[in-house]
C-alpha cells in the first residue's frame, strides 16, 4: 500500500471535488431513479461517483462503491485492501432539500478502517481521519487543490473540549425507528438534562467524533459505505462503533454488506 499520507491527500481532493459537482447539481432539477431496493438515485449519486473514480483509480486499490458495479463476495474476499465509498450519502435529505447529505470516503486494510474522509457540500466543511495522524474537522473548504499544509493549519482535532451541554444522544432523520427509541428512552429514563437530536447522512457519527454528542445508536440496516469513513474518523478520535449487543466493532467488506445494528459511544478506558 502507497503512504497513508498520500493516500488520505487523494480521498480529500477526490471529495471534495465530488462535492463541488453535487453542489451545482443541487441547484438545478435533477433526474430521481429507483434501486431495486425503493431507494432514490440522483443525477448527483452518479456525478459524484464518477469524479471519485477518477481519483481513486490512480492509487491502485480496488475501490467498492455505492454506485459501482456490483462485485462478488469470490472476489472482494482476497483484497487486504479497498476502499469503500458512498459517493452521495443521505440522498433522501438531499431530496428534501435540507443540506444534511456527505460525501464518505474510507480506505479499509484487512476489514478495519485505517482512513476516513466526509465531506459536506453544503457546509463546505471537511472531516477526515487517518491511523497516525488522528481526526481533524476543517471549515471552509472549497477548493479541491488547496494544499495539505493549508488545511492542517485551519484544522480542529477532534473531539472538542466539552461546554458543559446536556447529555446528548443523536439519531437518524430518515430512519428512526421503534427499536432505536426504546433504547433511547432507557439510556435517558432517570436523566433530568438531556437532549435527543436528528441528523441526516454521516454528520450524526462525525457529532459524536466531534464531542458534541455523547452517543448515536443506530438499530435499523445500514451498509457498509454509509459507515465506514464515519468509523475512522470516530475511531481516531477515542470513539467506537460496535455491535449493540457486544463489544466487537464493526468490520468491513463482509460476504454481506449490510451492518450489524450499532451504537457509536466513547471507546472504554483500559482496565474499566
Amino acid at each position: 500500500m502507497n503512504d497513508l499520507h498520500e493516500l488520505l491527500k487523494i480521498a480529500i481532493q477526490a471529495s471534495i471535488e465530488a462535492g463541488l459537482k453535487i453542489s451545482d447539481i443541487y441547484r438545478q432539477d435533477f433526474e430521481v431513479e429507483f434501486k431495486e431496493d425503493n431507494s432514490p438515485l440522483t443525477t448527483a449519486d452518479k456525478a459524484s461517483h464518477e469524479v471519485i473514480i477518477k481519483h481513486l483509480d490512480k492509487t491502485g486499490i480496488p475501490v467498492l462503491s455505492e454506485e459501482g458495479k456490483s462485485i462478488s463476495y469470490e472476489e472482494r474476499k482476497i483484497w487486504k485492501h479497498l476502499w469503500i465509498v458512498d459517493p452521495l450519502d443521505g440522498t433522501r435529505e438531499f431530496l428534501k432539500r435540507n443540506g444534511e447529505f456527505t460525501v464518505n470516503i474510507a480506505l479499509v486494510h484487512e476489514q478495519i478502517p485505517v482512513l476516513g474522509v466526509i465531506y459536506i457540500p453544503e457546509l463546505k466543511t471537511l472531516y477526515y481521519a487517518a491511523e497516525g495522524i488522528g481526526s481533524w474537522r476543517v471549515e471552509a473548504v472549497n477548493d479541491p487543490g488547496l494544499s495539505f499544509k493549508l488545511l492542517e493549519a485551519k484544522a480542529t482535532r477532534l473531539p472538542e473540549k466539552p461546554t458543559g451541554r446536556p447529555f446528548t444522544v443523536v439519531g437518524s432523520k430518515s430512519h428512526l425507528t421503534p427499536e432505536t427509541q426504546t433504547y433511547i428512552d432507557e439510556i435517558t429514563a432517570g436523566k433530568e438534562n438531556f437532549e435527543v437530536k436528528s441528523k441526516g447522512s454521516s454528520l450524526k457519527i462525525c457529532m459524536v467524533a466531534e464531542g458534541k454528542a455523547d452517543i448515536y445508536p443506530r438499530f435499523a440496516p445500514t451498509m457498509e459505505w454509509d459507515v465506514a469513513a464515519g468509523h475512522a474518523i470516530a475511531r481516531f478520535a477515542g470513539f467506537t462503533i460496535h455491535h449493540h449487543n457486544k463489544v466487537s466493532e464493526l468490520s468491513y467488506n463482509k460476504e454481506s454488506l449490510v451492518n450489524p445494528w450499532f451504537i457509536v459511544e466513547k471507546k472504554a478506558e483500559s482496565g474499566s
